[in-house]
């Protein structure tokens, strides 16, 4: 029989904080807006260089703040913070949450969803190793105005920044955290304070916000177009944040903070800065920097990069959320993930996932040397995840929110073509660096893809000889064999057929303890379970029972809290004299096998570097019991 288990309080829910919103909008400030907000360090001026000089001066900065303008206004304020911040799966956001959500809503929950989910997954991590080098990179650029004569030292300082940034992960950022917010509510209004005294450079600059200086420059400058669109685009990235980190913070406080700082002191920069170009068209390329006086340029440096810095730490966080994600849902193997916080359980650090980010951060700083050039790697990835978003936000749309095919196709289609107009900018940079998200993100899709294709793949060959529980546990029934004292927790992901470590258990030991748990741990399609859905426990006689664990796919499983819950059901167990059996898995290659025999190797290769069970359920290491087996596939 199954016993419900009565409510109690999830620590996994901690998101659902009771934190005043003031307080909220301040720490959203300082993880969701880090990377779109240090944006006017390099999208005007990279716009502008775009333009290659051709056409009247005027006419460009006002063409371009334009287009500026009304992208910030469609992509982020129409876009992601009316709609998109709405498609969320119980409070979570980001592409997977939106795949999940998307997926689940269509009968057969079609393959397309899931490719389109792993795509934008992929794209994510090839954005990931480009913010910090571009942010940090424009951000010391400051120097060359400052003091031009400390130019060769940008890179070095750049990279030593990132070195140290990548190294104190480990130790977690709850104190820093602390301080992100205050210091981007700082970095925000001194934005809109220096763009709102060079404004009265030249006031005409308020023009631009009529689209029509948006279509004429369009019009007038077809050959250039396609180039200021890919450089504009850089005004915008970031927006996904606001959805990746909607779990954190909920959408009240990230609209809130949008509304009433981010988005003014945003446009009255960008203002600002092509006011101070028009009034000065000799610093057209620093026009950060150059628009604030001497007395101020070294504290805005710094300022620019602790801004980085934090929009940096944001992105960082935002993959190790991701990739546990991807984990979770059986796109990507176990990885090890420690905990930074023993009250937050969204603080982790993933020593892997951090390794590979610093290592390609660094490649790029010592690649491309300058801003500049990072700018043309940066866009396809984004740009392609908007695509993403857009697709399933359609699906939502229709058959969650149930809206008319019409309602939805209109506030689509208008989007999904900018969307599809800034992808098209930003693949014609392909050749001078956006091959590199690119290749990252392929690279990413292919793991994935190999992981599912292996991991169903190594399903089938072990449902070929599988024997079912019930025959088992029958024939048990009828020759019982020697019992010893303690209760023996059997780890199985298959909740029908019997555990292979309770069968070899009985091949070599030849006796069962007197009590025997068969255990499964599923992973919902939601992001949290309660405790009183968490578990499932069915008794099937004396002497066993099975026990079936749900976790949601951003909780980290940790089964000995959980045995905690289920000792309020009734199984009574002493944890010290229980033992825990898992089966350790040695797969090999076949050359028949379903996969290349390429693949095979890489999937072995994954299965090899993932994680084991002892540590990523947190079994007490001195209780495991592991039998080995070997398995082709």
């Amino acid at each position: 029989m199954s016993y419900p288990l009565l409510r109690s309080e999830d620590p996994e829910l901690e998101h659902q904080t009771q934190t005043g919103l003031p307080s909220l909008v301040v720490a959203a400030l300082g993880v969701v807006y880090g990377d779109i907000g240090t944006s006017p360090l390099y999208a005007f001026r990279e716009a502008l260089h775009a333009t290659a000089g051709i056409g009247s001066h005027r006419d460009n900065v006002l063409g371009i703040l334009s287009l500026i303008v009304w992208a910030l206004t469609i992509v982020v304020t129409i876009k992601y913070v009316t709609f998109v911040l709405k498609a969320d799966n119980r409070g979570e956001g980001g592409t997977l949450s939106l795949m999940t959500l998307a997926r689940m809503s269509l009968s057969g929950r079609p393959v397309w969803v899931l490719v389109l989910g792993v795509a934008g997954a992929s794209l994510f991590l090839g954005d990931a190793i480009i913010t910090p080098a571009i942010s940090v990179l424009s951000a010391v650029e400051g120097i060359q105005v400052v003091a031009p004569a400390l130019s060769t030292w940008i890179v070095p300082i750049t990279l030593t920044i990132i070195v140290v940034l990548f190294m104190v992960q480990r130790f977690g950022t709850g104190g820093v955290a602390a301080v992100f917010g205050p210091i981007m509510a700082l970095w925000f209004l001194v934005l809109g304070v220096s763009g709102a005294i060079h404004v009265l450079d030249d006031p005409a600059i308020f023009a631009a916000v009529n689209p029509l200086h948006a279509v004429h420059y369009a019009a007038n400058n077809a050959s250039l177009t396609v180039a200021v669109l890919g450089a504009v685009f850089l005004a915008v990235t970031g927006a996904e944040a606001l959805y990746v980190d909607l779990g954190h913070f909920g959408r009240r406080p990230i609209v809130t903070a949008w509304f009433a700082l981010v988005f003014p002191c945003l446009l009255l920069n960008y203002f600002g800065q092509g006011a101070f170009v028009l009034d000065n068209p000799e610093m057209a390329s620093h026009p950060f920097f150059g628009m604030h006086p001497e007395w101020a340029r070294i504290p805005m440096v710094c300022l620019a990069t602790a801004a980085t810095v934090i929009a940096s730490q944001a992105v960082i966080s935002g993959a190790y959320s991701l990739v546990r994600q991807a984990m979770h849902l059986n796109l990507l193997p176990r990885l090890q993930i420690l905990h930074t916080s023993e009250t937050h359980s969204g603080q982790i650090f993933m020593p892997k996932v951090n390794g590979f980010l610093f290592v390609f951060v660094v490649a790029l700083v010592l690649f491309f040397q300058n801003s500049s050039g990072l700018s043309a790697a940066y866009g396809i990835a984004v740009t392609g995840e908007m695509l993403i978003t857009s697709v399933l936000l359609y699906v939502v749309m229709r058959h969650v929110w149930n809206w008319d095919q019409a309602s939805a196709a209109a506030v689509i289609v208008p989007l999904f073509l900018i969307d599809a107009g800034f992808f098209v900018a930003n693949v014609t940079k392909f050749a001078n660096g956006g091959w590199v998200p690119v290749v990252v993100a392929l690279t990413m899709g292919l793991i994935m893809q190999t992981w599912m294709a292996g991991r169903r793949l190594l399903a089938a060959r072990t449902k070929t000889d599988e024997i079912p529980l019930a025959a088992v546990i029958d024939n048990l029934a009828r020759k019982k064999p020697p019992t010893v004292p303690g209760t023996a927790i059997f780890l199985t992901s298959e909740v029908e057929g019997a555990p292979t470590a309770l069968l070899h258990s009985l091949k070599h030991y030849k006796v069962l303890h007197e009590q025997n748990v068969i255990l499964s741990v599923v992973t919902a399609t939601t992001p949290f379970v309660p405790d009183d859905e968490k578990i499932f426990l069915e008794s099937f006689n004396p002497l066993f029972s099975r026990l079936i664990i749900t976790y949601g796919y951003m909780e980290t499983p940790n089964i000995p809290r959980a045995l905690l819950l289920v000792r309020k059901l009734g199984l009574k167990f002493d944890i010290m004299s229980t033992s825990f059996f898992l089966s350790r898995r040695t797969i090999l290659p076949s050359r028949k096998g379903g996969m290349p025999f390429w693949q095979d190797r890489l999937f072995i290769t994954l299965a090899k570097g993932a994680s084991n069970a002892t540590d990523y359920f947190r079994l007490p290491t001195g209780r495991v019991v592991e039998l080995g087996l070997q398995t082709v596939i």
